[in-house]
């Protein structure tokens, strides 16, 4: 189970981390938050269970030391201290959750550079989402999601990269009232 989830974590990773050198253009990021909540009242979160990974039997698009988990949850901690939150074991305001899932077999068009005609292609895809749950309601509050094209054989520095831009692209949509 561990596997599958830093399978599925790598390949989000492969796909959303950006930096600098690593591609990020094919990454859509997206979120929704509840009109009723007031962010500037959440000053505290903790974990959810996270979700479980899609599995790579052919290691098609997970780099073989990166621990997808970790990393994912390095960078939203990260945003979240940003905004002056503090992760606590004991009565949160919110609670944080997230999911990454990969479709190695998601066909799309692609155009030929030489010819400018569309082909139908296989274009894998790998999605994240994050989710904000009040701790006390246990309604979600926020929720992101980026959405990108898998990077197949991608080295750890793009994986990391991907990564970090799709989260970091998922945080600047949260409010900050």
């Amino acid at each position: 189970m561990r596997q599958i989830f830093r399978i599925f974590a790598l390949a989000f990773i492969v796909m959303l981390t950006a930096c600098t050198t690593a591609p990020t253009k094919d990454i859509q990021v997206d979120a929704e938050a509840d009109a009723k909540a007031s962010f500037s009242g959440f000053k505290t979160y903790a974990w959810l269970a996270s979700a479980q990974i899609v599995n790579d039997p052919e290691g098609q698009w997970e780099p073989r030391n990166v621990d997808i988990d970790a990393e994912v949850q390095s960078i939203i901690d990260s945003e979240l201290q940003k905004r002056g939150m503090t992760e606590v074991s004991t009565n949160p305001d919110m609670m944080v959750a997230y999911a990454a899932g990969v479709d190695m077999t998601t066909l799309g068009l692609k155009e030929n550079p030489e010819t400018k005609e569309k082909l139908l292609e296989n274009i894998p895809q790998a999605a994240l989402v994050v989710a904000l749950i009040d701790a006390d309601t246990g309604y979600v509050i926020w929720i992101a999601e980026a959405v990108g094209e898998v990077q197949e054989q991608a080295d750890e520095a793009t994986v990391r990269a991907r990564i970090d831009y799709a989260i970091k692209e998922m945080f600047r949509l949260l409010p900050k009232n």
